[in-house]
């Protein structure tokens, strides 16, 4: 069951379509949606230009103008944090009060967003975070820490808000403990949705499709309308291929981010554009 979700809050334009994501996932569970802010510490950031003592004025404009930058950025996070909980007529709360709608709190800390983000994520049953666009919303180090760091299932939702949860998931399986941990994380949205595709990638049948089938097996005695679907791979590769059968059915995809050692590698490849920048699909992951 999912009851608390977390989603930073940055700011930025780009936030009231993810708090508006957020808001769908947590109506679906009456959860409560805690909005995280980070606001810069200017003096960590500059405290190495003067270490040896030279430029301290220089050092001293920059720590003013870099909080004064920061000052506006969180007057602008929490203003559209209240904007929208008026809007959406969201209660405001601290503590659990047996209310059968979502509420919202406002979280504030300062220093780094990725550190905060992963400290507060672990004890999220879900977090919402939007794919980051022309250097607005959150940092590829957040998004890392979000999957890597804090061991909870991440919804990266897309430019165009949710209204509400899609009623397909498409999950992305191979045989692998992070898709396993993936699809066992993504069960509370699965028992929610009219559909569930499992979809290999390759380009021959194999290993990944019979463990598909079992899992189809498993999820139709929790009583969801499992299938399977083998797709070969098109021209431009996997990601593609996997993006474009969960868009023809306006799926949420459900997927494992693999290897600590290798994430860099991946969020900086071929799924850069595709998954974090330009999916029109929600996905969600989980290491």
């Amino acid at each position: 069951m999912i009851k608390t979700i977390l989603v930073p809050a940055t700011g930025n334009q780009t936030d009231d379509a993810v708090f508006t994501s957020a808001l769908a996932a947590a109506r679906a569970f009456n959860a409560h949606l805690g909005f995280l802010h980070v606001r810069v510490d200017a003096a960590a950031m500059v405290a190495a230009m003067a270490a040896d003592g030279s430029g301290a004025a220089m050092v001293g404009g920059l720590i003013e103008r870099i909080d004064e930058e920061a000052t506006q950025r969180e007057d602008a996070a929490k203003q559209l944090f209240q904007r929208f909980c008026e809007r959406e007529q969201l209660l405001i709360e601290d503590a659990p009060a047996g209310r059968q709608n979502p509420t919202a709190q406002w979280l504030r800390q300062i220093g780094d967003e990725a550190y905060w983000v992963r400290e507060y994520g672990r004890a999220a049953d879900l977090l919402v975070i939007g794919r980051p666009a022309d250097d607005q919303g959150v940092s590829i180090d957040t998004i890392e820490a979000a999957l890597v760091g804090t061991g909870r299932p991440v919804l990266i939702v897309p430019a165009a808000p949710l209204v509400s949860l899609p009623e397909t998931i498409v999950v992305a399986w191979k045989p692998a403990p992070e898709a396993a941990r993936a699809v066992t994380a993504a069960m509370p949205l699965l028992s929610k949705a009219k559909q569930v595709l499992i979809v290999t990638v390759a380009e021959e049948e194999g290993l990944s499709d019979e463990e598909g089938a079992r899992l189809m097996t498993n999820l139709t005695w929790h009583g969801l309308n499992a299938s399977t679907r083998h797709l070969k791979p098109e021209r431009l590769g996997a990601a593609d291929t996997l993006l474009a059968a969960a868009a023809e059915q306006s799926a949420l995809v459900v997927m494992g981010a693999y290897g600590h050692s290798r994430f860099r590698e991946w969020i900086f490849g071929g799924f850069t554009e595709h998954v974090l920048r330009g999916a029109a699909v929600p996905v969600l992951m989980m290491h």
